[in-house]
């Protein structure tokens, strides 16, 4: 079961500022590409789940996690159906993150006090994840919307909190545009764990990405 609750897991989105996407088969190289996030500073990580026996990697990565890296919470993202989340929820995961608003997954989440993040693409959407008891909602795709579109929301509904994923980069100026228009936190998977750094196991080089992107994004909220 989940080792922290979906209040605890929406304090440390919203104190990190962002959260690392990331999927590959290999456990191994899972592992060293956490323990790299978690040695930038990260205490969060979505393991994109869209793999053949993905919850296999999964369940060792959470495992090492749980032993190796006191403070790292990790959830799984590219969930589509209630009875994945409930699969990976069984393996520990913290929080769940679908690329769609579906009503099943938020009822198996809400059961067990499991963070759930849907993805939205309308103030509507967002409206009914709410009502269903969602905390921080997924813009996605967040290229398509932008900043802008984040602050018009913010107008009405101050209340909203919002992680934008896909189409958030390291870059100063990008990451300004988002925090400025009122986000509460930011997925990025591969501007952050680029093939590159994957191909040249470039552990130290990640770290460093990792370390610097939160520190960035700790000035930028302050």
């Amino acid at each position: 079961m989940a080792q922290y609750s979906r209040i605890e897991v929406a304090k440390v989105m919203k104190d990190n500022g962002m959260v690392p996407l990331f999927y590959h088969p290999d456990i191994e190289l899972g592992k060293k590409v956490l323990k790299a996030c978690y040695d930038g500073g990260s205490r969060l990580m979505e393991f994109t789940a869209r793999g053949d026996f993905a919850y296999e990697v999964f369940l060792e990565l959470n495992k090492y996690a749980i032993k190796e890296l006191p403070g790292m919470i990790m959830g799984v993202g590219s969930i589509t159906d209630a009875a994945a989340a409930s699969l990976f929820m069984q393996m520990g995961a913290n929080f769940i993150v679908t690329p769609s608003l579906r009503e099943d997954i938020a009822i198996v989440c809400n059961r067990r006090k499991v963070l759930w993040s849907p993805g939205c693409g309308s103030l509507t959407e967002i409206n009914n994840a709410e009502e269903l008891g969602c905390e921080i909602v997924k813009l996605f795709p967040g290229s398509t919307y932008g900043p802008g579109f984040v602050k018009a929301i913010k107008g009405p509904q101050p209340w909203t909190s919002v992680m934008p994923t896909g189409g958030v980069s390291t870059d100063e100026s990008n990451l300004k545009g988002w925090f400025d228009a009122g986000v509460t936190c930011v997925g990025m998977g591969s501007k952050l764990i680029s093939k590159e750094i994957l191909a040249n196991k470039d552990f130290k080089g990640l770290e460093k990405k990792v370390s610097d992107t939160l520190n960035l994004i700790s000035k930028l909220k302050s």
